[in-house]
């Protein structure tokens, strides 16, 4: 088999913008960056596309709420958000993959696979919710919100107004993992683990049951990649390059770098906990499990970071 890389789109690169939120406008997003990872894969790699899934849920919690204010309508369980925009972006993507390999005479097909991913239910992130998701509210709202709901937490998040916040659990296991190596192998482009996988919790008797939380993206990219044996993980942000400093004037891109200095910079709080920190960790999770090689970069710069010309490159 070619060689194999794993693909981690933002969800928050899919939605350029205030201006651009529509599902015409997501999709006009998803082509663009699509025509990239077209080619990575003309340069011969297989290829698994993750991906985001932050806004979109956001949008599908608001309609959900304005349902059940005007006409009584039953919320949404977080864990079946996950699941709709598994399923919505994944068919936009998929799409645009076939659009592309067929446009490239490319004798390819993609397939999305609805991924489920386990997570511990001691998990601290269970005990402590942290994510915020959704809409902002004042202070009378979200009160009456959380006595409608008992089971939700509501926030004030950084003074901007209440959210709902939500545990963010470890993956711990990609549960169509072999389903997925298999079509990788047969050579489809697979999308999967899409907004960092549907949280399930294992019962004592081996089932499976959905729970509402929010995975990381990226950390459920990196075990992907681990589980599937992946050479390379590469992870979109909004930024060409790590930088350390960054925003200040003696900023400085990161062009290449090891392991070791990364987590030397990570001790020296150079990366932010809710931007690029969570990449960094996925990014050594994935390297010191067997992964190759790494690349941070912007969606544009795919086929230019492939070729060493950008991106930040981190080895183990």
């Amino acid at each position: 088999m070619s060689k194999l890389a794993v693909v981690a789109i933002g969800g928050n690169s899919l939605i350029r913008d205030s201006a651009h939120q529509t599902v015409e406008d997501q999709n006009d997003a998803i082509c663009e960056t699509i025509r990239h990872v077209a080619g990575i894969i003309e340069q011969g790699y297989e290829v698994i596309i993750t991906h985001g899934n932050g806004p979109q849920v956001g949008f599908i919690l608001r309609r959900s709420e304005i349902a059940a204010e005007l006409a009584g309508m039953h919320h949404v369980p977080l864990v079946i958000c996950v699941a709709d925009t598994q399923g919505a972006i994944g068919y936009q993507i998929q799409q645009a993959m076939d659009n592309e390999f067929r446009i490239r005479g490319l004798k390819k097909s993609a397939v999305t696979v609805v991924t489920q991913v386990v997570v511990a239910v001691d998990d601290p992130a269970f005990e402590k919710p942290g994510k915020p998701i959704g809409s902002f509210y004042d202070k009378e709202r979200a009160e009456a919100f959380q006595k409608e709901n008992p089971g939700w937490v509501m926030v004030n998040d950084a003074g901007r107004g209440y959210r709902r916040v939500v545990p963010s659990p470890l993956p711990q296991e990609i549960v169509e993992k072999e389903v997925i190596r298999k079509l990788v192998g047969n050579g489809y482009c697979v999308v999967a683990v899409g907004g960092g996988g549907i949280p399930v919790a294992r019962q004592p008797d081996g089932t499976l049951m959905g729970v509402d939380a929010v995975i990381d993206k990226d950390f459920a990219s990196s075990l992907l990649a681990s589980e599937v044996g992946a050479d390379m993980l590469i992870i979109s942000t909004s930024v060409p390059r790590v930088c350390l400093n960054y925003g200040r004037p003696d900023e400085k891109a990161l062009d290449k770098v090891t392991v070791a200095e990364l987590k030397q910079y990570v001790s020296e709080n150079h990366f932010a906990p809710g931007s690029m920190l969570p990449k960094i960790q996925a990014v050594i999770n994935f390297l010191e499990n067997g992964g190759k090689r790494a690349i941070i970069l912007n969606p544009d710069s795919l086929e230019e970071a492939i070729a060493g010309k950008t991106g930040t490159h981190i080895y183990p």
